[in-house]
């Protein structure tokens, strides 16, 4: 048993480790994105609205109190002697005002729920827009890795048809223009796989920046891994549903309710209020300064009554704060409707974006299938001698920016499905499982031409 372990644990360090999918980046995302978390602190700073707003429909309750001593000459009179007085006084009063009608504070708190609802809405904005950002990343990553596979194919093919023009320089089948053609082609595939190298690192910088450190290896779209149709496959109802659901729409609408609010809110500071008031209280005073008898008082008071206030003029102040408010509430208006504009917008470019991302990807695969065979072609053509090297060289050169294409089409035709559902609304992390779905390990398909 104990052999056994000792085995595995000297074996552990060899085994494969599982390559990191769109939902691990998602969840580390969720936990590490800056930018996530000060949208979940904003709402929790909004939601706090509430309670303060409700504040002011609830009772109050003060407690007060003092403790004196006051030292004095009192003269009386004429025929009295001046006094020399030593008083010891202290109080304390309980009082509690409930409001009984104040309209200004209920239109408050109505203000501040709608201003969590915008709040709420604005952060589920942030978290459909998490998805896009990693996934937008994610996908950039895979793709450079996949572009340096590309490549790295690429120059290998170059490398191999330098060495044949070489070798068929060498026996006077070729001229020294094929060699200096396929060494120029050869450099040419250097100098893209650096350029695809530093684009890597930068895109592997932007996701670094939303998960912090990054996994060792992603899985990437296997090679027969289609994009689906968009369910239900209709533009208009898309776009219906993007300008009702979008969250920004959402917010918009939260925020003509809170701005409607405020303009009850400020007109009803024309409004009488009327509150209950209560107190109960004691003093005690250990002499007198207002009568030549020196004697002690102490007194306990109970008191209940209704406070009423009636607002009279305040200066124009409050007609001009509604009238803010009222021009308030119609630019929100308009932003409601530019909002709405904006959503349908997104969703109409997204679906269009999927139609034209797999007529693309179509194309593309045949592409790269018909390059293949001309490659193939062409190589045989130029040992007969009936092509030239250049037509090899420019062959490989098709079919390898054919499949770098097709990958690009690939992943942007998914990242497209995920900007519709999110202009809709429905943005979720289902959508990424769905994704993780047609995810698998790297293939080395550039070296086979697989697809």
């Amino acid at each position: 048993m104990n052999k056994a372990i000792v085995l595995l644990l000297a074996l552990l360090p060899l085994l494969p480790l599982r390559a990191a999918d769109l939902v691990d980046v998602y969840r580390l995302a969720q936990s590490n994105d800056p930018t996530f978390e000060a949208a979940r602190h904003a709402l929790e700073a909004v939601r706090q609205r509430i309670p303060q707003a409700r504040a002011g429909l609830l009772p109050v309750i003060a407690l007060s109190g003092g403790n004196s001593r006051n030292r004095s000459d009192v003269d009386f009179g004429r025929d009295s002697p001046a006094q020399d007085r030593d008083i010891r006084s202290w109080n304390w009063e309980v009082r509690l005002t409930q409001p009984i009608v104040r309209m200004q504070n209920v239109y408050a708190r109505d203000e501040a729920e709608s201003l969590a609802e915008q709040a709420q809405a604005q952060f589920d904005e942030a978290g459909q827009e998490l998805i896009l950002r990693v996934a937008q990343a994610y996908f950039d990553v895979v793709a450079g890795e996949e572009n340096i596979a590309v490549a790295n194919a690429q120059l290998k093919a170059m490398a191999e048809q330098l060495a044949l023009a070489r070798r068929g320089f060498d026996r006077g089948t070729a001229t020294i223009t094929d060699t200096h053609e396929a060494k120029s082609r050869v450099d040419l595939a250097r100098a893209e796989k650096v350029s695809a190298q530093n684009d890597l690192e930068t895109k592997r910088a932007e996701l670094e920046k939303i998960v912090g450190e990054l996994p060792p290896s992603f899985s990437v779209l296997r090679p027969r891994a289609v994009a689906p149709q968009p369910d239900p496959d209709d533009a208009r109802a898309w776009i219906g549903q993007a300008r009702e659901n979008h969250p920004r729409v959402r917010a918009q609408e939260a925020a003509l309710l809170a701005t409607e609010a405020t303009v009850r809110r400020n007109r009803a500071e024309h409004l009488p209020t009327l509150d209950l008031v209560a107190s109960h209280g004691r003093n005690k005073a250990s002499g007198s300064l207002d009568t030549p008898t020196d004697y002690s008082t102490a007194a306990r008071s109970n008191v209940i009554g209704l406070q009423l206030n009636i607002p009279l003029y305040a200066g124009g102040a409050t007609s001009a704060r509604v009238a803010e408010a009222i021009a308030g509430r119609d630019r929100t208006r308009a932003d409601l409707e530019a909002a709405r504009r904006q959503a349908a917008t997104e969703a109409r470019q997204a679906f269009a974006g999927i139609a034209n991302g797999l007529s693309r990807i179509e194309a593309l695969a045949s592409a790269v299938e018909s390059g293949q065979s001309a490659v193939e072609g062409n190589r045989v053509g130029y040992k007969l001698g009936i092509r030239i090297n250049v037509d090899v060289l420019n062959a490989e050169q098709q079919l390898h920016a054919a499949r770098r294409d097709l990958t690009q089409a690939r992943y942007e035709t998914l990242m497209q499905g995920l900007k519709l559902k999110a202009a809709a609304g429905v943005l979720g992390e289902d959508d990424l499982a769905a994704i993780n779905r047609m995810l698998g390990r790297r293939e080395a398909w550039v070296d086979t031409g697989t697809l």
